[in-house]
This record gives C-alpha cells, sequence and structure tokens, in this order.
C-alpha cells in the first residue's frame, strides 16, 4: 500500500485530483506514466528536424516522420494529401475505423514553424538540438541529463523550436491513440488524424487540400490541439480564434537623407508623420478609433457571456509575470480584450538608432500593422476601413515607389502593402449537443475548473474547415502559457506536455 501510495504521490501525471477522473483516464495516465522515457524519446527525435514553414526539404522530412509515427502504430491509410499548388507542404492523414461506430473526430495539429534566429536564444541553446532544463530558464532552470530510467518531472521543460508549437500536439494526439489502443480501449468514434505543414505561413494553400480531399475529410467534429492552457494553468475549452491580416505602411519625405541641423524644422520627417498618424488610430484608453472598425462584430451569445465572465480573472498576474503596470484598455480584461478586434504595431523602422544613430531627417519611415479580427469581420473590410482612414487623415495612398509628379503633387505619401491573404475569424456554438461531449470529456481529466473561452487570441484557418467541408470545430490546447512560441527560447513544460497526451485520450474516449 505504501508503495502504491508514493507512486502515485510522486508522479506527475497523477495529482491529486484522481477522485475525480475517470477509469479511462486513469488507464491512460498509468500508460504515459509506464512508457515516459520512449514517448519523450521519440518526441526529441521529432523536435531534431528542422521545420521552418518556409523549407520545403525540412517540411518532407518532418511529414516523413509522423508518418512513419502513425504506421507503427497501426493507423490505417496513412498517406500525404497534396495541393495542386507544387512544392506545398502536405498535410499528413491516417485514420482509424472503429467496428459499428456511426460518427468520427478528427484531430488536427501542425508540424511547421516559426523562422529561427539562433543568435537569440539562450547561450548554449540550439533551436533544433533539444534539452531539457530543470524548470524556466527565467526561473533559474538548468540544463540536464535526459533520464535513463524514464522518470520525469512536471516542472521540467525541453527547449527546441516546435516544442510547444505544434510538436507537442502532433505527439500528443499520437501518443494518446498508442495509450487508448495499448490500454485495450475502444472509442465510440471512428477517428482521423490531420497534421498540416503550412500553419506558421498562413496556411495559403490549405484550402486546395480540403477541397481535393472534401468526401475523405468529412467527420462530425474537428478537435484543433495548439495553443496554450489558460495562464492560470487551468485547462481551457476554445469555442473559436481570432482571424487575421497585416498591412504594412511606409511615408514618403525627402528623396535623400538630410542634415537635420541643416533642414530641421523645415523638411518634413516621415517618422513623425507616421507617428502622428498611427496615434490617430487609437484613443488614450485604447479604442480603435477608425471608422467602423467595431460595426460588423457579432455578438457574442448568452452561453458564451457567462462563459466569459466565469473565466478566472489572470491581469494581476500577467501584468507582474510582464512587469507591466497599466493595461491598453482600461477597464477591460484580457479575456474580454481578445474578443474584440484589434490593431497592433507589430514593428516601425526609420533611420537608425543606438551606436549607428546620426543626426538626420530620413527619407521614409515603415511600420506593419496586425489587424486581429473576430467573428463578424471580413479581412479586406477591416483593411479597407484602415486604408479609408488614412486617406481621410490627408495621405495620398499609392502600391508603390512615389513618382517624381506624385512627390511635386502630393504633402503626404504614403505607400499601402497588402501582403497575403487574411484569415477571417471563426467561433462554434457550445450549446452543440456533440460540443457538450467535449466538455464532459475534458472535465473528467481534473477535478479543477475547465475554462471555457469564446475565443482564443491567436489565429487558426479554422473558418476554411467550415468552408470549405461545413465542418465544426473545437481547440483544446496543452501546452504551458510561457511557452514562448514563434520566438526565442520556445519551450514545452513536461507536465503540459502529458497533460496534453491524457486530455487528447479523454477526447478519443467521448460517449
Amino acid at each position: 500500500m505504501r508503495k502504491y501510495f508514493f507512486f502515485f504521490l510522486l508522479s506527475f501525471l497523477i495529482d491529486e485530483s484522481v477522485s475525480a477522473q475517470s477509469a479511462e483516464v486513469l488507464t491512460i495516465k498509468k500508460y504515459g506514466s509506464e512508457n515516459a522515457g520512449n514517448i519523450i524519446k521519440e518526441f526529441s527525435e521529432f523536435l531534431y528536424l528542422p521545420n521552418v514553414a518556409a523549407d520545403p526539404v525540412g517540411q518532407q522530412k518532418n511529414a516523413d516522420f509522423i508518418m512513419e509515427m502513425m504506421t507503427k502504430r497501426g493507423i490505417q491509410k496513412v498517406q500525404l494529401l497534396k495541393a495542386n499548388t507544387i512544392g506545398v507542404p502536405p498535410a499528413v492523414y491516417g485514420e482509424v475505423n472503429v467496428p459499428g461506430a456511426t460518427k468520427t473526430l478528427i484531430f488536427y495539429a501542425h508540424y511547421d514553424g516559426q523562422p529561427v534566429n539562433p543568435a537569440q536564444w539562450a547561450k548554449g541553446l540550439d533551436p533544433f538540438q533539444p534539452k531539457l532544463f530543470s524548470d524556466a530558464i527565467d526561473k533559474g532552470g538548468t540544463n540536464i541529463s535526459f533520464p535513463t530510467d524514464g522518470n520525469y518531472k512536471s516542472e521540467w521543460r525541453i527547449y527546441a523550436r516546435g516544442s510547444s508549437d505544434d510538436k507537442a500536439g502532433v505527439s500528443a494526439i499520437l501518443n494518446a491513440y498508442d495509450a487508448v489502443k495499448q490500454s485495450g480501449l475502444t472509442p465510440n468514434y471512428n477517428l482521423k488524424f490531420f497534421f498540416e505543414g503550412q500553419e506558421e505561413a498562413g496556411s495559403p494553400h490549405l484550402h486546395e487540400i480540403l477541397e481535393k480531399y472534401q468526401s475523405l475529410l468529412q467527420s462530425d467534429l474537428w478537435i484543433i490541439c495548439d495553443g496554450p492552457v489558460h495562464q492560470s494553468g487551468k485547462k481551457q475549452i476554445v469555442f473559436g480564434v481570432r482571424g487575421d491580416v497585416n498591412l504594412e505602411l511606409t511615408v514618403y519625405a525627402s528623396k535623400r537623407p538630410l542634415h537635420s541641423g541643416h533642414y530641421g524644422n523645415w523638411a518634413p520627417n516621415p517618422a513623425m508623420m507616421l507617428a502622428k498618424l498611427l496615434s490617430s488610430m487609437k484613443d488614450d484608453n485604447g479604442r480603435v478609433t477608425i471608422k467602423g472598425f467595431y460595426d460588423d462584430v457579432t455578438p457574442l451569445s448568452l452561453s458564451e457571456r457567462k462563459a466569459l465572465d466565469e473565466v478566472p480573472s489572470v491581469d494581476r498576474q500577467m501584468k507582474r509575470e510582464l512587469g507591466i503596470s497599466a493595461v491598453e484598455m482600461q477597464g477591460v480584461t484580457l479575456s474580454e480584450a481578445i474578443n474584440q478586434p484589434s490593431l497592433n504595431i507589430n514593428g516601425m523602422q526609420s533611420g537608425n538608432v543606438g551606436k549607428m544613430a546620426s543626426n538626420q531627417i530620413p527619407t521614409s519611415a515603415t511600420a506593419v500593422l496586425d489587424l486581429r479580427l473576430v467573428l463578424g469581420n471580413d479581412w479586406k473590410r477591416q483593411q479597407q476601413k484602415v486604408i479609408d482612414h488614412i486617406k481621410a487623415e490627408g495621405f495620398y495612398v499609392t502600391n508603390s515607389e512615389p513618382t517624381d509628379e506624385e512627390r511635386a503633387k502630393y504633402a503626404k505619401i504614403i505607400k499601402v502593402t497588402n501582403g497575403q491573404d487574411g484569415t477571417n475569424a471563426q467561433r462554434t456554438s457550445m450549446d452543440l449537443p456533440i460540443i457538450q461531449k467535449v466538455i464532459a470529456a475534458v472535465k473528467t481529466t481534473s477535478q479543477d475548473q475547465i475554462v471555457l473561452q469564446p475565443t482564443m487570441g491567436g489565429t487558426l484557418p479554422l473558418f476554411l474547415f467550415e468552408k470549405y467541408l461545413k465542418a465544426k470545430t473545437v481547440t483544446v490546447p496543452i501546452a504551458n502559457h510561457d511557452n514562448n512560441q514563434h520566438a526565442e527560447n520556445e519551450n514545452i513544460r513536461i507536465g503540459n506536455f502529458f497533460d496534453g497526451i491524457v486530455i487528447m485520450g479523454s477526447l478519443m474516449m467521448i460517449k
């Protein structure tokens, strides 16, 4: 008895909430505990493969590795789903048909990752050489060896590109199926698996795959495994995502840089012009002042409003964690803020700073805007609202370098580059019967509150599943909120990774 208690006390896989968990969940946890060494070994091999979205050779190696992972687990009809456009990373597909099952779940994650700048990573870290740390680096964690006995602690972290976004999702899904199968459990739904290879590039060709393989990809629900759990550490279910679209703005002035003493107060400064333009787009309380910016937002339903009201507040925690004392929108919580459309400045550039700074009036100034959309917004309309605002501020808008004739005619010239196509927001009703089953399944994994979020702050191409497959989606994230996704020192907390296996396993067993 003492040995039994000791095992359950120390194992990060089984916490003090076991009494609230189903026998199936405990079985899946037990599998993860007993096979942790092999699970992490395979995951590490996966992380060694560079997965930058713009590298087709690396992407193909990742796709091949996933196919091997699926095949050795006995998943059927493992294949690559290719877009019509040549050179596009394929999606990796497989399925499991359950005798007697009449409904189908599709599990989604993506295997591509953001670009990396190794120089920005902590000393001793290589983005594609996974390393184990005793805790988060910024909390004093130190590099330790991967244990040979397979015993891992919850707070340990693996650092590598893709470790949380989103190779953890791919691995959690496949190891969850392993746990279900090897433990002798039988799902009630047919299972399909779809691993995308271009999500970090904006999924520009995903619609080709969805349209081409429409009949193969029919299901009752897509379960999306991507993104972080709630900042409180509680597990969460997310019913929608924001859309996203970018605009690049370049303001022009003199054709050559000018001495700030000889020409200051006389020649227009494009950096100042751009700064004033950008400041005109938001008021002092963070509300976007562009005409009609909020007009087409679809209001939250009563159920969604209730769920939002019950989301734990983490505003104080995140202020402390991020080192800020005030928020942009006063009186609006983080959860409320991400359910509104936003306008963000991704970056600005004009002249030089630091050691390279010189006393000059620059020739141009550039900013990249990131517009996050919510249900009801259309990315083209939202872009146009910004452009109309720029015109109302007295700028002549062009889509190319200004000519001498344009320079002579217009005092305020700006080039607006739309960039790639945008992504619209999507939201699934939490009142649907199958969604209620998802909520019930995730609740069996913990006695703590499961956070129900109407909308995720980030963007996934979920509106495409709705548009081309008429599909419903729900997002069940697993990564720790401080995982540094898209940035240097990306990491996955070991406890979150194994929790993810349990969560995905519980979803494979929904009634």
